[in-house]
């Protein structure tokens, strides 16, 4: 059997809860893989090598830079799961601040916290294998992932937008139906729509789309839906802030 791993760096946990999600999925699983280490459902210490190892979480500490070159050194496939692994999640939105004015509005002793000036995806340190994008991730998405490793093929998971996904569930456009602005259109496809079809527009949780146009987007909402720069720029500036696909179309507008 393969021997699984799951890392948790810095994040809010909820990638991981999707595997503890699978419910009775978790019963085969446990079939197939041997979870060697698993923080949040186990205090069991990790038992290097490990076949697959999951990365959740951005690296913002000089400890985890050192911990995640170590993961991989031990890990034949690494995989990064969800938006603050694939992209420094919401966190990484102080990247374009200035880091102490952050701290001191946050922290009452500002001086005790020891961080890297960024957050920074997994990918900028060391060698991905497979990206699973989302906030959190979709969990019959992630399982595919898994059993595509553990029977030696790349996964595949649909690459086209959330705007796919409302065609398919027959949910009108918002942007049409109520001006309502919708990243949609440039987002990666994994949630099934569900904003939209309780007709509120695509917040962008599962990042950029392969081939984004997010400029033309933006252009578009300016023009048909009068919505201001600011709040284009806040609605990029969330999960995935730092994603290429979003933050390009930061630095071009």
């Amino acid at each position: 059997m393969k021997k699984l791993a799951v890392w948790k760096f810095t994040s809010c946990d909820g990638c991981q809860l999707s595997l503890l999600d699978l419910e009775d999925e978790l019963l085969e699983i446990d079939k197939n893989f041997v979870i060697s280490y698993f923080l949040e459902a186990s205090s069991r210490s990790p038992d290097p090598p490990f076949d697959i190892s999951l990365v959740e979480g951005s690296i913002t500490t000089e400890e985890a830079k050192r911990k995640i070159i170590e993961i991989r050194n031990h890990s034949s496939i690494l995989i990064t799961i969800g938006a603050c692994a694939t992209a420094g999640g919401i966190q990484a939105l102080r990247n374009f601040a200035s880091l102490q004015t952050a701290k001191e509005r946050v922290y009452p002793q500002p001086e005790l916290i020891n961080v890297l000036p960024t957050s920074l995806p997994i990918s900028q340190y060391v060698q991905v294998d497979y990206e699973l994008q989302g906030c959190p991730i979709n969990k019959q998405q992630l399982l595919s992932v898994l059993y595509s490793f553990l029977f030696g093929f790349r996964p595949s998971l649909n690459s086209g937008s959330v705007c796919m996904e409302c065609k398919m569930r027959g949910t009108p456009c918002v942007m049409v139906s109520s001006k309502t602005l919708c990243l949609g259109p440039v987002t990666h496809a994994g949630c099934g729509a569900i904003c939209p079809s309780f007709g509120r527009g695509c917040y962008g949780c599962y990042g950029p789309k392969e081939t984004p146009n997010s400029p033309s987007l933006s252009r578009w909402a300016k023009e048909k839906l009068s919505i201001e720069s600011t709040v284009l720029k806040q609605a990029f500036h969330t999960f995935n802030c730092i994603a290429d696909g979003f933050k390009r179309f930061d630095e071009e507008d």
